[in-house]
């Protein structure tokens, strides 16, 4: 039942699973959320868990950064494991003055500067969306909370270090409002797949004010996209 990524047999991994961009932190989420976590994955050390959370089967797994990245082990949990709900729990750097360190993105849409959806052979330009479902719980849940969020588009990049820095103004005049790296593949893989696929995010980093959050904070301070998170499992 291995895959050439995933170390783990049939019925090892949940139906719904969380996935951070760094396998430290799917370790983090396992330690501090889930009850009897067990790893199911140490290939290449992307680590994956599988526990309970209130009394529900649910599993974490890193998926590394960067669309190709993310789109192997998605492809792979959907195709080959039977997982039906995608959870992406990442961070963003927002293209919004108004988007402060730590608030909440839901991402309703995601455009990219990759190729990736030509895999799909299309006979035109795919718009990536989040799962209604997933979406309106996530929003509902919120509102129910009093946890302030934003719901919106965002640009999920294959370039990290730009050479054009003027680059992001314009998908902010389109009302792009924070840049990520993975969403774009998971809703294609998803709505591919008719899979369940939703990505909520931190700030991390706002590219308007200059602020910016450090390495261990990405890993360990994102309590409210948790809560968020885990309603929906």
């Amino acid at each position: 039942m291995s895959t050439p990524h995933i170390e783990a047999r049939k019925g090892d991994i949940a139906e719904t699973i969380l996935l951070p961009g760094d396998p430290l932190r799917a370790q983090f989420i396992a330690e501090n959320f889930f009850e009897k976590p067990e790893c199911f994955n140490r290939v290449r050390n992307m680590l994956g868990y599988t526990g309970e959370y209130k009394g529900k089967k649910v599993s974490v797994m890193g998926t590394g950064m960067g669309i190709p990245s993310h789109a192997i082990y998605t492809h792979e949990l959907i195709h080959n494991y039977g997982v039906k709900r995608l959870i992406r729990v990442g961070s963003c750097g927002a293209y919004m003055s108004d988007l402060k360190l730590y608030d909440i993105v839901l991402v309703q849409g995601a455009c990219t500067d990759s190729n990736f959806a030509k895999n799909f052979n299309l006979p035109g330009t795919f718009s990536a969306l989040a799962s209604w479902d997933l979406l309106f719980k996530a929003y509902s849940f919120c509102q129910q909370e009093g946890i302030d969020v934003t719901v919106g588009n965002v640009l999920s990049s294959d370039i990290f270090y730009n050479l054009d820095s003027s680059d992001w103004q314009r998908w902010a005049a389109m009302q792009v409002i924070a840049v990520e790296m993975e969403a774009y593949a998971l809703y294609c893989n998803a709505a591919f797949a008719e899979a369940e696929a939703l990505a909520i995010l931190t700030v991390s980093d706002n590219l308007v004010t200059g602020e910016k959050t450090t390495a261990k904070e990405r890993e360990v301070g994102f309590a409210k996209m948790m809560q968020i998170a885990l309603s929906l499992i």
